[in-house]
């Protein structure tokens, strides 16, 4: 059975294709096309399987990682958006929380405010009013207000319609008629309740989320549409799923119903991948560190589990959004990221970046400005004639030009500036980890760094060094990982209730019941999937707080009917949460049940476990010695440094650097006092040195 996993860049679309034996794995890269990413994603399937002897009709599943979804929020490029809401309610969207991203500047921009997903315009209003705590209803929905808002919306040439009424994640009676009424008024729209999208309570945010699913609505529908079609044109018959910002995959309906599910699809799906290199080594607590051109994502994965957000750190582009979301941490800070001096004289890397183009000065297209990558190869640490595999020359006397009046400007030497380009980003890199673990009560000494992206295993082993972290993983194509993570998810639905019940008062028939529901919904889904019921587990969740907190935790809830005993158990979890996060719990003050979850996970094909490398020879992968520049000791100094090709590597010989090993998709930089070795699993391991600071 063949897999293919797509997972679609803003500069390239990266393709593998394996079959679930592991036998066979197969990577491919082409340039993205933006104005329809569909083509390139068909024609990086066409390409591989063409160089492979593969008939397209031999794929039996696709599964594709989008950014079409964030791109559309980033760019502020959505649809032209329309929001009904509860009269008196209509500035909820601009109102906010009057939490300023910025406390203490009146410079600041308030993204809600001055790129409004729905301008107020088109905020219209009815008469309908839902009271808690169970949404009875204390003013009837006024149809033929929903009539009119609907049509002036039309009229207006509005394309994308929320309807976002209050206290709706209560009882969704009105939502759900005033939806079957816009739609006979606007048959062509894109119309989504806030109840369906995310049944919490929390105005400002399940509004906000619901607007931004009606404002990337059209553009994810109609692409998931054309991808669809194209697959099929081009002689696939394979189940295409698409990966969602939870880690698991959803079927192209629910994708283009719920389009917001897919944000940040593709650093979760770098996560998954991550995760698998570390399990293929016997690693199941790993820190994935996916380093590209322009940012670093970080993500936690703690014996196998990952962390999903919490409410308080799910943003996008400044927008607060109420989706399930892995635990995932981004800064600007990659290969293009930009060396400057700040207006206090400060020295800085990012988070502004030189992009694609005209990217790095060593790209040779024009750039000026001294970038990450032109201090790697004026450090030594990129050989310039086997970028992306020789595909690529870099032009190494335009990175020494631009880095060198930088130095200047410094007042000091070229190689000095390059290092401290290097330091300076490994440093925010550092801090990123610290902020997702120490500042979380998790010790990254206990973790393993798992190190991809292009530029993940250049800066791997230096960032490990500044945490401590004993051990980093390269996986076997680090530069398509997220696309390798796709072919090792599941099918995933998540169901969630508002519940609002005290420990010292909790009426456990409700929960039960409660989650009974949700995960019949969830069941309900996987039938219309055509996935059996037996062949599906469960997990149940609860969000947690003390009584008076403005904020919850996540903790795991046993499944089957529940106990005091049980929940003695779940609130015992939430102290020692607590504790672990914030340096302190409460444990005889009550504790508030506020959202319940329910999780279903249904088995799809997975990659296999690759075969063993056929390794080689020291001396066969030696590609040539060069001198390279590191600081050890705090002196900087010349070293001379092998260069190996990592496909030839002998399995299970350790190599001490510094060394550079490359291959076509990235490059890995092992330092002075690091060990490097191919491991039986197709994984480069390196090792700090045992009691490194």
């Amino acid at each position: 059975m063949y897999l293919v996993g797509v997972d679609v860049g803003g500069t390239f679309t990266d393709v593998v294709l394996a079959n679930t034996e592991g036998e066979r794995t197969f990577v491919h890269k082409v340039a993205t096309t933006p104005e329809d990413p569909a083509q390139g994603v068909m024609r990086g399937i066409r390409e591989l399987c063409e160089r492979h002897g593969l008939a397209p009709a031999s794929i039996d599943h696709v599964y594709h990682g989008t950014t079409i979804a964030t791109n559309a929020v980033l760019e502020y490029k959505g649809a032209e958006t329309g929001v009904i809401t509860t009269a008196g309610y209509r500035d909820i969207l601009h109102i906010g929380r009057h939490q300023r991203p910025q406390h203490y500047s009146i410079m600041q921009e308030i993204p809600w405010q001055d790129r409004p997903l729905a301008k107020r315009r088109h905020r219209k209003v009815v008469r309908e009013r839902l009271i808690p705590p169970q949404g009875a209803v204390l003013v009837p929905l006024n149809e033929e207000d929903v009539r009119a808002a609907a049509r002036a919306l039309k009229a207006e040439g509005i394309s994308a319609i929320a309807i976002c009424f209050l206290f709706s994640y209560l009882n969704p009676v009105h939502e759900e008629r005033a939806k079957a009424i816009i739609a006979e008024e606007c048959p062509e729209a894109f119309i989504c309740t806030s109840a369906a999208v995310s049944p919490q309570f929390r105005e400002f945010e399940r509004f906000t989320t619901a607007a931004m699913n009606a404002f990337i609505g059209p553009a994810v529908g109609t692409y998931v549409a054309n991808l669809a079609a194209g697959l099929a044109h081009s002689g696939l018959k394979a189940d295409l799923r698409i990966m969602r910002s939870n880690g698991g995959v959803a079927t192209p309906e629910m994708v283009a119903e719920k389009p917001v599910l897919t944000l940040l699809s593709g650093p979760a799906a770098g996560v998954l991948g991550g995760a698998w290199a570390g399990a293929l080594s016997g690693r199941q607590s790993v820190i994935t560190f996916d380093v590209g051109g322009t940012s670093a994502d970080i993500g936690v994965v703690t014996e196998g589990r990952f962390g999903e957000a919490t409410a308080r750190d799910t943003w996008i582009a400044g927008y607060p959004v109420m989706v399930p979301m892995i635990d995932l941490h981004t800064i600007g800070a990659g290969g293009g990221s930009i060396a400057a001096i700040d207006p206090g004289g400060g020295f800085q890397v990012g988070p502004r970046s030189a992009g694609a183009r005209p990217g790095p000065a060593a790209y040779g297209l024009g750039g000026r400005a001294p970038t990450v990558t032109d201090a790697n190869l004026v450090l030594g640490r990129l050989d310039k004639d086997s970028f992306l595999g020789g595909a690529m020359a870099l032009d190494e006397a335009a990175a020494r030009d631009v880095v060198g009046e930088f130095a200047d400007r410094l007042g000091i030497s070229p190689l000095e500036a390059a290092e401290g380009i290097v330091t300076v980003l490994n440093s925010n890199m550092a801090n990123a980890i610290r902020s997702r673990t120490v500042q979380k009560g998790i010790d990254p000494r206990d973790y393993v760094l798992v190190a991809f992206g292009g530029a993940g295993p250049l800066h791997g082993a230096e960032v490990a060094q500044m945490l401590s972290i004993p051990e980093i993983i390269v996986p076997p194509h680090p530069g398509i990982t997220s696309a390798v993570g796709l072919l090792t998810t599941e099918i995933k639905y998540d169901a969630v209730r508002t519940e609002f019940q005290v420990s010292s008062q909790l009426d456990l028939e409700r929960l039960d019941r409660d989650y009974a529901t949700m995960e019949a919904e969830i069941r309900g889904q996987f039938a219309r999937d055509g996935i059996a019921p037996a062949s599906a587990r469960f997990e149940r969740f609860g969000d947690l707080r003390y009584v008076g907190q403005g904020y919850e935790l996540r903790i795991a809830v046993p499944g089957g009917a529940l106990s005091p005993a049980a929940l003695e158990e779940v609130f015992g979890r939430f102290h020692r949460q607590h504790e672990a996060e914030y340096g302190h719990a409460f444990p005889t003050s009550p504790v508030e049940i506020v959202n319940i979850l329910a999780i279903g996970i249904g088995p799809v094909p997975k990659i296999g476990r690759p075969a063993a490398p056929a390794g080689g020879s020291l001396a066969g992968a030696l590609r040539k010695t060069d001198r390279t520049v590191f600081r050890v000791d705090g002196r900087l100094a010349e070293w001379d440094t092998r260069f190996f090709e990592r496909a030839r590597l002998p399995v299970g010989e350790p190599i001490a650097g510094p060394t550079i090993i490359l291959q076509a998709d990235s490059t890995t930089v092992v330092p002075p006092g690091v060990e490097a070795c191919a491991d039986p699993h197709g994984n480069l391991v390196l090792a700090l040195p045992r009691g490194a600071p």
